[in-house]
């Protein structure tokens, strides 16, 4: 295999302190001359990569577009190289002040956070964001638009990073930002304006108060509970894309992308700074000219980046270090939880404890809505990979015959009879956009109540569980809480650990919201019955099948993997 270097030039950085001046972002009302569902404020003359004409490889316009590829490309940076670099960005307590904060969730109602497993390990998710903000001059340098200046800006890369409770593993989802979703209602913190809900593409949904907004509108899509969100724009992106040094990626011909600027021969290059940005932004080039194949890109670029950085290869000079943590924190704006350099030095510690091998990036499985201008969560396909995403289950299979993380290492007691098990019954069937159904905890109490459960009661207590649960506190109430589920017909899956409840307790979830028959063992649904965006089942139809396997259409690509090379688009090579 051949060996190209391309050293290409980062371009013009502007002082420090331009291009960072005002808000971080535009808050208010939507244009409706941009964004939207059919415009997503890309230049003029491309629609946008996921819906019109642009998807198949033919259509677009002639500006070159570098944004969505630079912010993911710095969002992800951020994450690996605080983790990475080592401790010696804890001298610079400065930093904290660059690091834009703001509200993890502005919608009406959150999923409950995960919790500890048997053995006192939590799961993480944290959504990572790119904005399309052009609230500065080096915001416009870097993505163009000046018309766009005072525009709300757009969320148009979005992924979330599921890191496994154990930290042995990583998933990495891609959503479209056509996607059609229910966005919920949210107030913006600042103004405290209210935005109504509505149905749009997922990316405007940061247009309804901020990030906090496209949290909630994540839980709603997904049912997973959201702990920490970071977002970036254009600023300082393209210093960073350089300050890690050359990234080597593949193509299986030689490419020529006249919209990215992207030319590569056939075989391995080792891409840096503009000529890494245009490998990132590149879409008419890779395979069918869609975002599926430059989203494969992007994670090709970004397991190699994690391969550079492990072995140890990557950021050695302390001054690129430095002038890497000045970019990196000034370019981020984060919830209170990340508030700190060294809450994100903690967060990357977490991230870098998983191997290569067990990272899996991969784009949510999607199909074209009638006449192409959205896309859809693939029925059946999409709400498995949520699921698994849900219950920890790594998207990469290895964890298919791993023994449950529920399991107690104290020998579990055999479950009392059912009239002296007490079981706690509450309704967790709220999500975002639906409010709870009356009568839920009752009804399934009184099912219990006639599967022998004379002490089952219920609690009013207010709970947002997308999956139905079944919680106990101790080794010793195991036995107890897995005969509810029995007696329910829940899936094993369904009994967890939960140290901070006082005896067994079963939280109906949004997955169960009519009827006192379990719909399935597996798997939920999006609570959307009807409404343009749904993930999940209809209700009443069967589950995903619970075989610890992510489905074919996923598409997925491993950390290790470094002998993949993209497949050229035809119309594309030289």
């Amino acid at each position: 295999m051949r060996q190209h270097t391309i050293d290409g030039e980062s371009g013009r950085r502007a002082p420090a302190s331009e291009g960072r001046t005002g808000p971080p972002r535009q808050r208010g009302a939507a244009d409706p001359r941009h964004g939207g569902a059919g415009d997503s404020g890309d230049e003029a003359g491309e629609s946008g990569d996921g819906g019109g004409d642009g998807r198949r490889g033919g259509g677009g316009g002639p500006h070159p577009r570098k944004r969505r590829a630079l912010r993911w490309t710095a969002v992800v940076l951020a994450v690996l190289i605080l983790g990475t670099a080592g401790a010696g960005f804890l001298y610079y307590q400065h930093l904290n002040g660059n690091l834009t904060k703001d509200a993890l969730h502005l919608g009406d109602n959150k999923l409950d956070r995960n919790k500890p497993n048997a053995v006192g390990q939590t799961p993480l998710n944290i959504l990572l964001l790119g904005s399309d903000s052009r609230n500065s001059d080096e915001n416009i340098r870097l993505g163009g638009a000046k018309a766009d200046r005072d525009r709300p800006p757009l969320a148009d890369v979005q992924m979330m990073v599921h890191v496994s409770a154990d930290r042995s593993n990583m998933s990495v989802l891609s959503i479209p930002r056509d996607t059609r979703v229910t966005i919920p209602r949210c107030t913006d913190p600042d103004s405290k304006k209210t935005y109504e809900q509505r149905t749009d593409k997922i990316n405007a949904s940061l247009q309804n108060g901020g990030p906090g907004c496209t949290v909630a509108t994540w839980e709603e899509l997904t049912g997973i509970p959201v702990d920490h969100f970071m977002m970036i724009d254009f600023t300082g992106v393209v210093a960073m894309a350089d300050a890690v040094g050359g990234v080597p990626v593949c193509v299986d011909a030689n490419v020529h992308d006249p919209q990215s600027g992207l030319r590569l021969e056939e075989g391995e290059s080792k891409v840096r700074g503009e000529q890494a940005l245009q490998w990132l932004r590149t879409r008419h080039g890779f395979e069918d000219g869609s975002d599926l194949g430059r989203a494969k890109a992007q994670h090709m670029y970004m397991n190699a980046m994690v391969r550079e950085l492990k072995a140890g290869t990557k950021l050695t000079n302390p001054r690129k270090l430095q002038a890497l943590a000045e970019e990196a924190t000034a370019a981020l704006t984060v919830d209170d939880g990340l508030d700190t350099v060294t809450r994100l030095y903690d967060l990357g510690n977490d991230i870098r404890r998983v191997p290569a091998e067990r990272i899996t990036m991969a784009t949510m499985p999607w199909v074209y809505s009638p006449g192409g201008s959205f896309v859809l969560p693939k029925e059946g396909d999409a709400e498995k990979v949520f699921s698994m995403i849900r219950h920890d289950v790594a998207l990469d299979g290895k964890d298919a015959k791993k023994p449950a993380a529920e399991a107690s290492p104290e020998p579990s007691d055999p479950a009392a009879a059912p009239e002296e098990i007490d079981v706690r019954v509450m309704n967790g069937t709220r999500t975002s956009v639906q409010a709870p159904v009356s009568g839920r905890a009752s009804a399934v109490s009184s099912r219990l109540q006639n599967e022998g459960f004379s002490r089952a009661f219920t609690d009013r207590t207010p709970r947002s569980q997308w999956d139905t649960v079944v919680l106990y506190p101790r080794a010793d109430l195991r036995g107890d809480a897995q005969a509810v589920a029995d007696a329910l017909g829940l899936p094993e899956r369904a009994v967890k650990h939960a140290g901070d409840e006082s005896g067994v307790t079963l939280v109906v979830g949004a997955d169960w919201r009519e009827g006192t028959a379990y719909p399935g063992s597996g798997g939920g649904q999006s609570g959307q019955s009807g409404q343009a965006g749904q993930s999940g089942q209809e209700k009443g139809a069967a589950a995903p099948e619970d075989d610890g396997k992510a489905p074919d259409s996923l598409d997925a690509l491993t950390g290790d993997d470094d002998s993949v090379c993209m497949k050229v688009n035809p119309a594309h090579t030289w």
